[in-house]
């Protein structure tokens, strides 16, 4: 999946009509240098955007495979466009996760807004929390996580008592 090109396509439309939006997933572990494979390119979007933004991808080639209010997967039949997945926010969350988005040089040298860590974590261990098979791969991004500068560590474990995974941070703490 050529990154620059994808991301560049999409920010320029999200962009363009005014949508909040921040990179996710595994390109955003690695801006923050967590280096590791990823095959797509997640996203969080204001639900707002969400018709728009999947008439806009489905106009350019992509299919969508999955849509419910709060996430989308497309897949281009060209690799090089790759895999999109959105998850969509609104109310409360929207405006505190891109109030306090960050821009990072990502790939291709674009301007990548991220989510602060502490928000990432949050994805993470409600992921966990939706999809227990994720448990591990999700904890090992958490504990990462944990490990950069100034990271409000009381803010993420608010998230795991939150969802009843405290325990979870206790083990992740206990490694670090």
């Amino acid at each position: 999946m050529d990154f620059a090109a994808a991301l560049g396509c999409v920010a320029e439309f999200l962009d363009g009509k005014g949508y909040p939006y921040a990179v996710i997933g595994g390109v955003a572990l690695a801006a923050y240098g967590l280096a590791r494979t990823t095959l797509d390119l997640d996203l969080v979007v204001d639900a707002a955007a969400q018709d728009s933004l999947i008439d806009f991808l489905e106009s350019r080639g992509y299919e969508t495979l999955y849509r419910s209010t709060g996430y989308s997967n497309h897949l281009h039949p060209d690799p090089a466009w790759g895999r999109l997945d959105c998850v969509y926010v609104r109310g409360e969350t929207s405006r505190q996760l891109f109030a306090a988005r960050r821009l990072v040089k990502g790939p291709g040298g674009l301007e990548v807004p991220l989510p602060k860590p502490e928000h990432l974590a949050a994805m993470k261990v409600l992921a966990m929390k939706n999809d227990p098979a994720r448990t591990f791969q999700e904890m090992a991004d958490i504990r990462f996580l944990l490990t950069l500068p100034l990271i409000d560590r009381h803010e993420v474990r608010t998230y795991f008592l939150r969802h009843g995974l405290e325990a979870r941070l206790d083990d992740i703490t206990k490694t670090l």
